[in-house]
């Protein structure tokens, strides 16, 4: 198959649809265990959510550092940069390969650690322990993985990726549906099921996600552009990635605490925590596509010369963001306790969970601004700022006021969410006044390179 160079789409909207079908399927990966999980074991739910909160937070460090590898190739694609094309493909594959076994290293060794760290109930322990180790050996397949979808979405071509979402979900549903409840001569497994099931769909992705690169797109990877260590490109990577993957790693972090908080509060908190935390990243879902898209566009503006035609289309998206989350938290508000109803009949959890989602319709109105914000003040160079000012906010808003409302005060779920939508509500507006005062401009991330 021959391969051929695509057009750059400036349209946003264009190109956040592939991103949010991509988004939403591998989202599903890890809520479709949640959801088929309900039905086998509630105490199998909260284990595999803990474990999640650990893996979360590797797998979104490696999310962030590939990101700065889409922002590299959007800038040199509109600097028409051919050959830092391929070197800046084959560092990004090269890095998170190592730092993505790194990663699973940490996690074999010092996983235990990590769950009395996070408080995990004892009854849960061994599953939680159980999936996580399995889990694990997903970590490098992953990482390669997403430098390869990085790269496609460096050169607009989300729907590859997107495309190959969709196969693994497949396989994913499929397999689950066999090894958790079993099937046949296949005995029910459980959380040793949905370990395997994982595993299996990552692998299976990352095969057809190679093939596609060699045969759509023309990059190639070689090991002239890694040795001698190409620490100018090298160096490029990390000045984005290293600030970005901070102010992930702190948000993660600031996740699992509150995740220790809610841990005191009983089963019924933290599932009902768990189930409403899937309902909200469906309704933000579609944010981060945009974001993800207008960091393209941004990116290739940049490259280009183009920052004049920057703001407007920044403002655009998040208009849509907003309009999008914020409706949809408030469908499923309306009708709470039929979308609870497919996790739960608990009428504690139900009459918690609907609360929760009213909180959760101020909560959006922040973070649609941030998730689009972050992204786009990464893409035209601006760096610190998202990192700086995540920081701040989720350590003395979110944990802090979590504590303060949640524990101290005596308010439970409710005052730790409403913690973190003041949070998110303050970090927004830092983020509209820095990205008014103009001082993103002129900030190239390649004029070194």
């Amino acid at each position: 198959m021959q391969k051929v160079e695509k057009g750059v789409s400036l349209s946003v909207v264009t190109l956040s649809w592939p991103i949010f079908i991509e988004i939403f399927l591998q989202m599903l990966v890890g809520n479709i265990d949640q959801f088929m999980m309900s039905h086998y074991s509630q105490e199998a739910v909260a284990a595999v959510a803990n474990a999640n909160q650990i893996m979360n937070i590797f797998i979104m460090l490696i999310i962030v550092m590939s990101t700065a590898s889409t922002i590299l190739i959007a800038q040199f694609r509109g600097a028409k940069q051919t050959e830092s094309l391929n070197e800046v493909g084959t560092v990004s594959v090269a890095f998170n390969l190592v730092f993505s076994f790194t990663a699973a290293c940490l996690i074999w060794l010092f996983h235990e650690t990590f769950f009395h760290w996070l408080g995990v109930p004892a009854d849960i322990f061994a599953e939680t322990s159980l999936y996580m180790n399995i889990v694990a050996v997903s970590i490098p397949i992953t990482g390669v993985y997403t430098a390869f979808v990085a790269m496609f979405r460096g050169y607009s071509l989300p729907v590859i990726s997107m495309m190959v979402a969709f196969v693994m979900n497949v396989i994913h549903i499929i397999s689950n549906a066999i090894l958790i409840y079993g099937w046949g001569p296949i005995p029910s497994m459980g959380v040793f099921g949905v370990s395997l099931s994982t595993t299996l769909s990552k692998a299976v992705g990352l095969i057809i996600i190679y093939w596609l690169f060699k045969t759509q797109l023309p990059l190639r990877l070689s090991w002239q552009y890694i040795w001698p260590v190409p620490k100018r490109m090298l160096k490029a990577l990390l000045r984005i990635g290293v600030p970005s993957g901070g102010e992930t790693l702190s948000y993660q972090l600031s996740q699992t605490t509150i995740m220790m908080m809610v841990n005191l509060l009983g089963l019924v908190v933290i599932n009902t925590k768990v189930y409403v935390y899937i309902i909200a990243m469906f309704c933000y879902m579609y944010t981060i596509a945009l974001a993800n898209a207008a960091q393209i566009v941004v990116g290739f503006l940049v490259g280009a010369n183009r920052e004049e035609e920057i703001s407007r289309r920044v403002w655009q998206t998040v208009g849509i963001g907003l309009c999008v989350s914020v409706g949809l938290t408030g469908i499923f508000y309306a009708f709470s306790d039929s979308v609870l109803g497919l996790f739960t009949r608990d009428p504690d959890m139900l009459a918690l969970g609907h609360t929760i989602l009213g909180i959760e319709m101020v909560l959006e109105i922040g973070r649609s601004v941030n998730i689009v914000m972050v992204q786009c003040l990464q893409a035209a160079g601006d760096i610190r700022t998202p990192m700086l000012v995540g920081v701040f906010g989720m350590w003395l808003c979110a944990v802090t006021l979590s504590y303060i409302f949640g524990l101290q005060l005596g308010w439970g779920l409710l005052g730790i969410w409403w913690a973190m939508a003041i949070d998110e509500g303050v970090r927004a507006l830092i983020f509209v006044w820095r990205w008014q005062s103009g001082k993103w401009k002129n900030r190239k991330l390649i004029a070194n390179v």
